[in-house]
């Protein structure tokens, strides 16, 4: 790690103080402070007004429980939790994830990093992130509906479309967002669209939503190549995981005329030299919910279980699945073999070290709260049509997400040259990410 501005120090060693054995926030606030020494130095008000201390606080932690009762009859007891960061830009905005490794640690990263990503789309929404340690796999619609209802049961308290919006995330797709919604619907006698994002095209849901983050992450990096007089034509990709960010990613990057050669999931990773089956990993994984050795057997190609999918050359690589799945060794081995561009389409899936090799190799790394923002600029796009009570074509909803990630890569690129760090994204994302919401909280004064 970088040595800190001793005044961000200072305040790092207090985060950590307050904030003992949550490592995952613990990064994702020393990867923001890492970019931060200059801004302080040209912006010492943000220091005299305390706004970085602040920033790192979140306004309010939600934890309770989550009591249901599974198919069997027998009791079983989740915890629930939502993290409301930071309101300077609009009503609290961010995904609900369902999956066992959930803790308050995880879900203040993810609130966290929200504030930033949801700062550089330009639209009026803050930051937050929600979830449960329930494990949707396996379990039978019944108790996922059961289980959504008792969650939404104390959810709704402290959710509205004014307040905060939740969406998906990991274990939380239409299925999910369906029962949370129709139970809110019950509890507040009220059909308020905008209290959720991600619903289905006929009660309220925008085209386009489930394709935006991966859309995103690609219509990022392909602004990256235009920058460098590059296209996607011939490029050869891997994308790791094979949930609804990779699969979008993939399609995406095939209509541009890149090549993905290489995805994966819990279970191993497969290599595809002729291009991923789209439309039979749709298939596998969006109808079956199936693993991916279904897809292996179906196109005979092997399915890896040991090993990396890092160690898979190629031009682009674009991590898709989950925190800190792409290791200082990994970045070294796609270093090695030629990658060009890296961009994150989960969130802070590199670890501190991959980062760092990937700079001092002169990788274009763009960082999750950047390339990754098109899935909440399209939730926000969605807050808009269910406010305006309209409907918007696919056409018209994916322009504006083009629109969107290009002025996010503006923003980026110029914010870094600002800096003296041409190229750099990360510095870039996040002073600029930083900058609109510390510069909200002055104008509104100690609240």
């Amino acid at each position: 790690m970088s040595t800190l501005n001793p005044q961000l120090q200072s305040i790092f060693d207090e985060v950590l103080r307050r904030n003992a054995g949550e490592l995952e926030f613990h990064q994702a606030v020393r990867e923001v402070f890492d970019s931060l020494g200059p801004v302080v130095e040209k912006h010492p008000e943000y220091l005299e007004a305390s706004i970085i201390q602040r920033i790192c606080e979140p306004e309010r932690q939600i934890i309770f429980r989550v009591p249901w009762v599974d198919d069997s009859g027998t009791v079983q007891i989740n915890r629930g939790f939502r993290v409301q960061f930071n309101s300077a830009l609009g009503p609290y905005k961010g995904g609900l994830r369902f999956h066992p490794s959930v803790y308050l640690g995880i879900v203040k990263f993810l609130g966290f990093e929200q504030i930033f990503k949801n700062s550089l789309t330009g639209m009026p929404i803050g930051g937050a992130k929600g979830g449960s340690d329930f494990d949707p796999k396996g379990r039978s619609d019944a108790e996922v509906m059961r289980f959504c209802q008792s969650m939404m049961t104390e959810l709704h308290r402290h959710i509205g479309e004014y307040t905060d919006v939740p969406a998906g995330d990991i274990g939380v797709g239409g299925r999910e967002l369906g029962y949370l919604f129709g139970h809110y619907k019950r509890l507040t006698n009220k059909y308020e669209s905008g209290v959720l994002t991600g619903k289905g095209i006929t009660w309220g849901g925008s085209r386009v939503r489930k394709e935006a983050t991966g859309y995103g992450t690609v219509f990022f990096v392909d602004e990256v190549l235009r920058s460098h007089g590059d296209s996607f034509d011939g490029k050869r990709v891997v994308v790791s995981g094979s949930g609804n960010v990779a699969i979008y990613a993939i399609e995406k990057v095939h209509d541009l005329g890149g090549t993905v050669v290489a995805c994966s999931d819990s279970s191993g990773f497969v290599v595809d030299e002729d291009g991923i089956d789209l439309a039979l990993l749709k298939e596998v994984k969006e109808d079956r919910r199936a693993r991916l050795s279904e897809y292996a057997e179906a196109r005979d190609v092997p399915l890896t279980s040991n090993g990396s999918i890092w160690d898979v050359p190629c031009d682009v690589a674009l991590p898709c699945a989950t925190e800190n799945e792409l290791s200082e060794q990994d970045a070294v081995s796609l270093v090695k073999n030629g990658v060009r561009i890296v961009a994150e389409g989960a969130n802070m899936p590199t670890t501190p070290g991959g980062i760092k090799a990937f700079k001092e190799a002169g990788v274009l790394f763009a960082p999750g709260k950047a390339a990754n923002a098109g899935g909440v600029a399209t939730s926000a796009l969605e807050m808009q049509q269910n406010a305006s009570r309209d409907s918007w074509t696919a056409e018209h909803t994916e322009a504006r997400l083009a629109e969107i990630m290009r002025d996010i890569h503006h923003s980026c690129a110029e914010t870094a040259e600002e800096y003296g760090a041409p190229g750099d994204y990360v510095l870039g994302a996040n002073i600029a990410g930083f900058t609109r919401v510390a510069d909200a909280m002055l104008a509104m004064g100690v609240i």
